[in-house]
């Protein structure tokens, strides 16, 4: 029962998600040839949404779910390592048509060759671990 909130949580993203038309292929590939504002329009949302959150944290000094202030720690100078791994994670979204979040949204919806995708997220996910120490960062 504590996690409760948290397959809630999971279940209304998934719900916002596909009634959206964020989960839709068609949709991702409109955006990526600059067809539709559609997709555009919800990161829009989301980044506005992002830093009006943000905001408010620190303005209100908010806890998170243990009760412990929430903080944001500075991030290092550079923009390299910005451009490279939106290049890489920009490349995986238009070759899969989806973002990680829907990948999970579709294989609720009963898309089940989704788990290519997310078998090669996991993978993914798995070699980074393997190589962090030799990347650099």
């Amino acid at each position: 029962m504590k996690g409760l909130k948290f397959i809630i949580t999971g279940l209304l993203f998934g719900i916002v998600m596909s009634k959206s038309e964020a989960v839709s292929w068609y949709r991702i590939q409109e955006m990526f040839r600059f067809q539709a504002f559609h997709m555009f329009g919800i990161m829009g949302t989301a980044v506005t949404l992002g830093v009006l959150a943000v905001f408010l944290i620190k303005r209100f000094q908010l806890r998170d779910v243990q009760g412990e202030r929430i903080t944001f720690q500075p991030k290092e100078k550079g923009i390299v390592r910005y451009l490279v791994g939106g290049t890489i994670f920009g490349l995986g979204w238009a070759l899969v048509g989806s973002c990680p979040g829907p990948l999970f949204v579709n294989l609720g919806q009963g898309y089940w060759p989704i788990l290519v995708a997310i078998a090669g997220g996991v993978l993914g996910t798995y070699f980074y671990g393997v190589l962090r120490d030799r990347l650099p960062h």
